[in-house]
């Protein structure tokens, strides 16, 4: 059995600048712990595979394409391919998400 605690899984350099540490990283998937406080914000970007986010703390805004909403704890909200996306939190409280890419957008895959 793998494990990794968060205070042990290792931080990402992103252009994003907020707290981003990699959960999990395997060819067929990758999870990623985002902490932003008060006022942070990723930058809106795309990815070639789909992606979900779960909110665990906060109530992060989640913008999807043309969409903004804000979400409390524990909800799932799926993003697809291609499609421009960012998260930020709007609130006084920080806000935690867990955001997981499928397949992994580092795997080669053979065609």
């Amino acid at each position: 059995m793998n494990t990794r605690h968060l205070l042990d899984a290792p931080f990402k350099d992103t252009p994003h600048n907020v707290d981003v540490r990699e959960m999990y990283n395997h060819p067929d998937a990758q999870v990623m712990h985002i902490t932003l406080q008060m006022g942070e914000s990723l930058k809106p970007h795309k990815t070639p595979v789909d992606v979900f986010f779960y909110v665990l703390e906060g109530n992060p805004t989640i913008h999807i394409g043309d969409e903004a909403i804000v979400y409390p704890k524990d909800t799932i909200i799926e993003s697809p391919k291609d499609i421009v996306h960012y998260l930020s939190n709007e609130s006084a409280e920080k806000a935690r998400i867990l955001v997981a890419k499928t397949p992994n957008p580092q795997t080669k895959r053979a065609l």
